[in-house]
């Protein structure tokens, strides 16, 4: 992980930084582009703009912190907030080149390759027990990103943890951008009406649902931002602390089925969130490069 900054004034930019506010203007440019397509366009550029300034503001505040805690929360919230805000963002951006939901296309390849749909298949094996832990698995991801990372910062150091922000982000940017090249709503907003059997359980599922109610719409669903980015957790805990990647192997492999078993993405989701994480794992380190020439040759 690179540890250059690039200084534009007064201001310090690190490598995650770099790519954040990139993705906001990149997503800005497409707002102005397809303004036709893309209902409250110039709101949505107003809000990127908003958010850019909100971010570098509580990322100087994280830098003249004299207290680690006070350091690493400033900054955990920076960037965790910042990057579930681009996820909604994306939202309205998702049908500026189709124009239409592709679900159609998912549904008949895998029934071609199946010979079934996965979350009506998966009707005949629902029970409450199943259901709770699948739910646990999905929910649990939530509170495991800043946990995670707060472990790595502390016992491995602040390099470490932006190696890990900067890989998560580029995941779920790549995931963002897989919703606008590929739109898909997902099960339940696309076959909701072919499901029969609820999906009940307890204090998990309720929460669960929740998110399905509060946090999700329809898109945003291929690639997985959930899978992508629980493999992205699971390899930096491997890289980082081994003893929480062990831990975190039974929730991570049981979030993989939890995303198709509780409806909010197909299989074929799931597996190209995987993909796409093993991807940004892969060129993360291409990119750094980059950033430290960027900064090399700004400096000189």
């Amino acid at each position: 992980m690179t540890n250059k900054e690039l200084t534009i004034g007064n201001i310090r930019l690190k490598a995650t930084d770099g790519l954040i506010l990139a993705t906001l203007i990149f997503f800005s440019i497409l707002a102005l582009i397809f303004h036709s397509s893309v209902e409250g366009w110039w709101l949505l550029i107003l809000k990127n703009i908003g958010v850019g300034i909100v971010y570098t503001i509580f990322n100087r505040f994280s830098e003249k912190a004299t207290k680690k805690f006070a350091k690493f929360f400033l900054r955990v919230a920076a960037v965790t907030l910042t990057y579930a805000y681009l996820f909604g963002a994306v939202d309205k951006l998702q049908l500026i080149i189709h124009g239409r939901w592709m679900d159609d296309y998912v549904l008949d390849f895998e029934q071609w390759l199946f010979n079934l749909q996965q979350t009506l298949w998966l009707e005949d094996y629902i029970s409450k027990p199943l259901t709770e832990w699948m739910m646990f698995s999905y929910v649990i991801y939530v509170p495991m990103y800043p946990v995670l990372c707060g472990i790595i910062y502390y016992l491995r150091g602040e390099l470490a943890m932006e190696d890990y922000f900067f890989t998560l982000g580029f995941t779920n940017i790549l995931c963002d951008i897989g919703f606008i090249l590929f739109p898909v709503a997902s099960p339940m907003y696309y076959i909701k009406q072919l499901y029969t059997v609820p999906l009940d359980g307890w204090i998990w599922t309720y929460l669960g649902e929740l998110m399905r109610k509060y946090l999700h719409f329809a898109g945003g669903s291929i690639p997985s931002p959930h899978t992508a980015a629980a493999t992205i957790m699971w390899i930096m805990a491997y890289r980082y602390h081994r003893k929480s990647f062990w831990i975190m192997s039974p929730i991570v492999i049981s979030l993989y089925f939890s995303t198709f078993y509780g409806r909010y993405h197909y299989i074929t989701d799931a597996i190209v969130g995987i993909a796409v994480a093993f991807l940004a794992v892969g060129l993360a380190p291409i990119l750094m490069k980059t950033w430290d020439r960027l900064v090399t040759q700004k400096s000189s």
